[in-house]
């Protein structure tokens, strides 16, 4: 396994940061409230880094989610690029590809997912039914992708469903999405084999996993920097706090968190560009990103103190962003016992991954 990113995910990485550096700052953050950045998505897809992600992989998405992370950007990359570009350039159609992705890349096109917690039924003509109670960045999204109760993946226009608002933890720009009759496609179109549909579920979910937990990286990250700046600044008794061998010990151990995170979707995203089977890879980099993700936005929060607690306080957007990734990836013992299924339902496989 070399993790050693390419010279276009390198080129891609430091041109994500300079952005997210520049545009995302806790003022301008302040200003957008719990909205989306309009501006901030327009720069970033100006930029060609949506329309990257096609060439550099989920390993070169999850080094742009760091970045993004780290800022806690409120724009819709990585539901865009895993519920859209990815899933539509790897099962979509000739003609769905042909249709969508140039949209996708220019960030004309929104897409979002809607893959579990909800209890969506297709209809004979291709109707989708149902309601999905929360739709992360779906008050942004011109699609969605949704699974039905059978794992098969439809995509449908926002235009023809009924999205309301649904605030959540952090600013999402979230929505409940209804779905009446609504017209529906199948990714991978009619001619797509019914066997498909599982494989095609389980792609895009380990594919969002993998994604969603190289963002809470850079979330963890940037929490970390934050009560280390601090740390280091605020004295007490004439010495900084970050001379205490608690606050040291509290800060490493937050540190190695993020980089547990870290490794683990990088792993995944790995496997998945080489072509190898990841799921188990992906479902363990979404453990440890709720897990430890959790511990380390509560040290971050901590470390700082009383400031901690000031909601205005550029720490307490981490918090919110870890607990809500937390949220959304599932809870650390149910994707503990999905990973120890798939273990045992998958003993002798890819043995040859070595």
């Amino acid at each position: 396994m070399d993790f050693t990113p390419t010279e276009e995910q390198t080129a891609a990485r430091d041109l994500a940061a300079r952005i997210f550096g520049d545009l995302s700052t806790h003022e301008r953050l302040t200003a957008v409230g719990t909205c989306s950045d309009g501006e901030l998505w327009k720069a970033l897809c100006e930029a060609g880094l949506p329309a990257a992600v096609e060439d550099i992989g989920l390993l070169g998405l999850v080094l742009l989610l760091e970045e993004q992370g780290r800022t806690t950007a409120q724009v819709p990359f990585a539901a865009s690029c895993v519920y859209g570009l990815l899933a539509v350039s790897a099962h979509g159609s000739a003609e769905q590809r042909e249709r969508l992705l140039p949209g996708i890349a220019d960030g004309s096109v929104v897409m979002t997912g809607a893959l579990s917690d909800s209890a969506v039924r297709a209809g004979g003509s291709g109707e989708l039914s149902g309601v999905a109670p929360v739709v992360p960045w779906l008050r942004d999204a011109t699609h969605v992708l949704v699974a039905d109760e059978e794992h098969r993946l439809w995509l449908v226009r926002t235009a023809d469903a009924r999205c309301e608002p649904v605030e959540l933890t952090a600013p999402w720009s979230a929505g409940r999405l209804t779905l009446d009759a609504t017209p529906a496609e199948q990714l991978g179109g009619v001619d797509a084999y019914d066997d498909m549909y599982g494989e095609m579920y389980d792609d895009v979910l380990a594919t969002a996993r993998t994604a969603f937990a190289g963002l809470q990286a850079g979330v963890c990250a940037g929490s970390v920097a934050r009560a280390v700046a601090y740390t280091n600044t605020r004295e007490q008794f004439g010495q900084p706090l970050a001379a205490k061998q608690g606050v040291q010990l509290r800060a490493a151990d937050a540190h190695m968190d993020t980089e547990a995170i870290r490794v683990t979707a990088y792993e995944a995203a790995w496997r998945r560009d080489e072509g190898l089977d990841y799921a188990a890879h992906a479902l363990t980099a979404a453990w440890w990103a709720s897990e430890a993700g959790h511990r380390v936005v509560h040290a971050g929060q901590h470390l700082h103190g009383g400031m901690g607690a000031d909601l205005e306080h550029p720490v307490h957007r981490h918090f919110l962003w870890g607990r809500q990734l937390d949220a959304y990836l599932g809870c650390g013992s149910e994707l503990l016992q999905e990973l120890g299924e798939s273990i045992v339902h998958g003993e002798g496989e890819g043995e040859g991954d070595a």
